[in-house]
């Protein structure tokens, strides 16, 4: 039933719980697997005066998500999925818009990523990149919530 199924990966717990789904939903449809990161540098805008390295912070942001696309992959091929990965970056768009971008052009049978669940201020603030995606993916979208200790 699915054959190409992406999956958002940004290391934490709830993330990790949506790749470790996608594995066993892709062993089980004999499915690719399309793992991605989005580097989001909208945040770099912000430092006005000039406190930070950009360029030592973008390849620190670099370096941090190719390792966490080697250990994601490795996962993947330890439970028997040879796993393709791509590391992207964004200043302008959201990693939401990221996200449906690369389904479209990877032509993506399935969306499976982890949701952080967040309600009220915290999801009025951070707005639910999950949610963007769910609201105008071009395929299914499974979400996976967070365990309750991780949702806060």
């Amino acid at each position: 039933m699915y054959g190409r199924i992406l999956v958002p990966v940004d290391g934490s717990p709830t993330s990790n719980r949506g790749l470790t789904e996608a594995i066993n939903l892709a062993k089980d449809q004999k499915a690719k697997l399309r793992l991605l990161h989005a580097i989001d540098e909208s945040f770099l805008v912000y430092d006005a005066y000039g406190m930070v390295s950009w360029d030592s912070v973008t390849r620190s942001l670099r370096e941090g998500g190719e390792k966490l696309m080697a250990e994601a992959k490795s996962l993947a091929a330890r439970n028997g999925i040879d796993a393709e990965s791509v590391v992207t970056e964004t200043l302008k768009d959201r990693v939401a818009d990221v996200i449906l971008k690369e389904a479209r052009n990877w032509r993506a049978d399935l969306i499976v990523m982890g949701t952080h669940g967040r309600r009220g201020f915290g999801h009025l603030v951070l707005g639910s990149d999950a949610e963007a995606v769910l609201h105008d993916a071009p395929v299914p979208v499974l979400l996976i919530r967070g365990a309750p200790d991780e949702r806060s």
